[in-house]
């Protein structure tokens, strides 16, 4: 059996950073990003690559020059920043999972493999929890997302 969510994926996790981010810029410097198109590209731009280094790393250093206003933006995130943020989505992703498992009239002591494909798959967090939910199974990554 098979089953995802086609409304969740990196891009949910991209949007949370986003918006700390432009949140925290907002607060540094009294500046709202969110008027600002281009600076909002290039935040999601180095958003994007804070969140693929967090998946090997456990913090990510942000530098964006001229951002707005002339303003350089230099932050860093942490892993366990990232995972708080998106708490939520991160819970949301095992209802596909049992909803597999219900729709197959399987127990998940029966699974012999789990197959983890899409970008995404590769946060440590979204391992974790599959792994925690599997009692430990180890997960197969060999499928290039």
């Amino acid at each position: 059996s098979t089953a995802g969510d086609t409304h969740l994926g990196g891009e949910d996790f991209d949007n949370r950073l986003v918006d700390h981010l432009a949140d925290e810029f907002k607060r540094k410097f009294r500046k709202d990003l969110k008027t600002n198109p281009r600076a909002l590209r290039r935040l999601r731009t180095a958003a994007e690559r804070a969140k693929r280094t967090l998946s090997s790393s456990t913090e990510a250093g942000i530098e964006i020059d001229a951002l707005h206003d002339g303003i350089d933006f230099y932050t860093k995130v942490s892993r366990a920043r990232f995972e708080e943020l998106c708490s939520d989505l991160f819970r949301s992703t095992l209802h596909p999972v049992e909803k597999a498992l219900n729709d197959a009239k399987l127990d998940k002591s029966s699974i012999h493999d789990v197959v983890l494909v899409g970008g995404s798959t590769r946060i440590p967090k979204i391992q974790s929890l599959l792994q925690n939910f599997f009692s430990g199974k180890t997960l197969n990554l060999s499928i290039n997302p």
